[in-house]
């Protein structure tokens, strides 16, 4: 028995020694019998060895249960994170294939979109055309409505026009500022009866120029006309500065009576002294030209004088105001100084070229040049 246990212990690995002594031990307690007393000292050492050594033997048990729970665990673990992952990686793969497939559904919806604002644009820029086209047309067909609509206006402005212009020229050639009055009215009147807002301006500046003509002191062409063609003839009969006129006593000669006379010889002597005061006669000439004209020059000079007035005559029907008043200045300067300023005929003669030469200030006609801006503003408009 004891060979036996000693080949079974040699032949037990040494990784289980412990448990096999431990065995074994308790095998021999149980065979071995209690009357054996020459064995019975070496059995209880051989059994408190073995107890010593079924301890250990547990201690190893222990930890190697303990191990083999861990290394339980351990795959238990790993297996559920093998499987986490495995999870994971799944997930992650149907993922990446949606992300894929997403990916690729907006590309395809981004090349859709390309093409649809390709389309859109090339669309708009047709639409665009066409809008242009037809506000050109509106355009086009609101000015001809415009025209068609103010026609009547228009060619109102370019009548009232006309006749201010002509009137004006009419009142120029004659003088008068009644043919411009006249046409003023008239187109005062035309405005007032048309009753358009737009030519309220051109109403305002008619009303303004017809209170001014009013209002202007304009001299009367036909009267100066007269009076010029009266100091033309009374251009023959103005005495000259040099000329020799009879003498003329201050004061009638005094018939003596037949208390105051005592004979014949008084009243010859009378007639004697008054012839001798009539071959001397002294006078003042302020200008010595005067004194030396002989008579084919003042004949001459007469004629100038009368050509001046009639220049001036003739200026101031022609409208040339500038001309005739220096055609009237020389006249003046030559009846001053080459004729006799004492004469009654000269005074009167000087004294009607003033009158003239006054009233030919005042033959400045006034302008509208009011209502015609008004009226070719109002004529823009169209």
């Amino acid at each position: 028995m004891s060979t036996d246990a000693k080949v079974e212990e040699s032949s037990v690995p040494p990784a289980d020694a412990g448990a096999t002594e431990a065995v074994h031990a308790e095998a021999i307690a149980a065979v071995t019998p209690a009357a054996e007393p020459v064995a019975s000292a070496p059995a209880g050492a051989s059994a408190q060895e073995g107890s010593l050594a079924g301890s250990g033997s547990s201690m190893r048990g222990v930890l190697l249960s303990l191990v083999a729970v861990l290394a339980v665990v351990a795959l238990a673990a790993s297996g559920l994170l093998w499987q986490k992952l495995s999870g994971m990686q799944e997930q992650l793969a149907r993922q990446s294939a949606d992300a894929g497939a997403q990916a690729s559904e907006a590309r395809a919806l981004a090349r859709q979109a390309q093409e649809l604002s390709r389309d859109v644009a090339a669309r708009q820029s047709v639409m665009e055309a066409r809008i242009g086209e037809v506000a050109l047309q509106r355009s086009q067909l609101e000015e001809l409505i415009q025209s068609m609509s103010r026609s009547r206006d228009d060619n109102l402005v370019v009548d009232m026009e006309s006749s201010i212009r002509l009137a004006q020229q009419q009142a120029q050639l004659t003088g008068s500022v009644e043919p411009l009055l006249a046409a003023l009215k008239t187109a005062e009147q035309k405005v007032a009866r048309a009753a358009q807002p737009r030519l309220s301006p051109v109403q305002r500046a008619i009303a303004r120029d017809i209170e001014r003509i009013k209002g202007t002191a304009v001299s009367d062409t036909p009267a100066l006309l007269v009076k010029i063609d009266e100091l033309v003839r009374m251009a023959d009969e103005l005495p000259l500065a040099n000329a020799v006129v009879p003498f003329m006593s201050k004061a009638a000669p005094r018939q003596p009576s037949d208390d105051s006379v005592s004979g014949w010889w008084q009243r010859g002597w009378l007639v004697v002294r008054d012839e001798l005061r009539g071959l001397l006669r002294v006078s003042r000439i302020e200008q010595p030209e005067a004194a030396l004209l002989s008579p084919e020059q003042s004949f001459f000079l007469r004629e100038n004088f009368k050509l001046k007035l009639i220049n001036a005559r003739l200026g101031l029907l022609a409208r040339q105001l500038e001309s005739a008043r220096a055609d009237m200045a020389g006249a003046s300067a030559a009846l001053n100084k080459y004729f006799d300023p004492a004469a009654r005929k000269t005074q009167a003669a000087a004294s009607l070229l003033q009158q003239v030469q006054g009233q030919m200030k005042t033959l400045e006609l006034p302008r509208v040049d009011e209502t015609l801006a008004a009226l070719a503003t109002a004529a823009a408009g169209r």
